[in-house]
């Protein structure tokens, strides 16, 4: 088990999510890129609480960590701090800034599970104040998840993470667009983890001018997922590991799969778990999300668990099953 806390670095805010019943592909005229522009009448809309790091988190504390989280909202977040809390994440070193609202996530998804989205920082742009020191000198972390959030933000508590000894995770995701390669490549460099999708692990190679060989030399494992193919691990040793996904009964919601995959590895290895059983852990954790309208309105109960035994074998739930708790306890505190 890890000595230390996890802390989840990133983005805490608001899904404004709408469903689209056609297809986006059928409304692109592809001679006309240049002068794109598109409205849709959508089916449905819900709100629900988002943000990568929020996500990640609430899947620790539902899983039974307790995670950090690190990040910056408005005066807005009581509710959302209080639902939290009673999930086990520990909220204390969250930047409030009373003059701004938390971040919203606005995402439109067809009938393709293709999405198109935007992101409003809001407060998030004063997360980049935060400083990693006297949070470490509090709760002595063990790793750092440095996820999507304000790009200064990212790089500074990367640094941060380098110049304290901490190790961290890389998981730069929806952020990656933005940032350049010199960036790219300060965020991977000498991470423990490293998590992309399979679309942004193509573009951090094209964006960082490296190999899939010389980064994953750089970090400690990259972990890429794969969708409806699972999720591949490869470290500098030559392990290669490809895990296949927990097959979908349904699926409603892919907004925060790539969370719930990563609170449910990260709770995994916090538990003591094999990188291989921690990603089977969060392969399972990605279908409930994807099986859930919103990002955090999953749950998971001991009635999951031969799902694990379908994809994985009994011997995956005899490691997996006693690390895990179910259901919400009362509101903690690191005090």
């Amino acid at each position: 088990m890890t000595i230390g806390t996890i802390a989840v670095s990133g983005s805490i805010a608001t899904d404004h999510l709408m469903r689209f019943p056609g297809r986006f592909a059928d409304h692109i005229l592809i001679g006309k890129l240049d002068r794109l522009s598109l409205s849709f009448l959508v089916d449905q809309l819900v709100v629900h609480r988002g943000g990568v790091a929020a996500n990640i988190a609430y899947g620790m504390g539902l899983l039974g960590r307790r995670p950090l989280l690190l990040g910056a909202v408005g005066a807005d977040f009581d509710d959302y701090r209080r639902r939290l809390e009673e999930n086990r994440v520990i909220c204390d070193e969250v930047l409030v800034v009373e003059s701004a609202h938390t971040g919203r996530f606005t995402c439109t998804t067809d009938a393709d599970e293709c999405q198109i989205a935007s992101f409003h920082p809001g407060a998030m742009s004063e997360s980049k104040t935060i400083t990693i020191a006297p949070v470490h000198a509090r709760h002595e972390i063990s790793l750092i998840l440095i996820g999507a959030c304000d790009p200064d933000a990212m790089i500074t508590h990367t640094r941060q993470a380098r110049s304290l000894g901490v190790d961290f995770a890389a998981d730069p995701s929806q952020q990656l667009p933005r940032l350049d390669g010199q960036q790219c490549r300060e965020l991977i460099d000498g991470a423990r983890y490293l998590f992309t999708n399979e679309y942004e692990w193509q573009l951090l190679r094209e964006r960082t001018r490296w190999s899939a060989e010389e980064i994953t030399r750089r970090v400690g494992l990259r972990v890429t997922t794969l969708g409806r193919a699972g999720v591949e691990i490869a470290d500098r040793d030559g392990l290669e590991l490809r895990i296949p996904a927990v097959p979908a009964r349904e699926v409603l919601d892919p907004t925060g799969v790539g969370d719930g995959f990563r609170a449910g590895f990260l709770s995994g290895i916090d538990a003591g778990l094999t990188p291989e059983r921690a990603a089977q852990l969060g392969a399972l954790v990605a279908v409930l999300v994807i099986e859930t309208e919103g990002a955090q309105e999953w749950s998971i109960s001991e009635a999951d668990l031969p799902r694990l035994a379908d994809a994985y074998g009994d011997d995956a739930v005899t490691e997996i099953a006693p690390v895990l708790q179910y259901g919400r306890t009362s509101t903690v505190s690191a005090g």
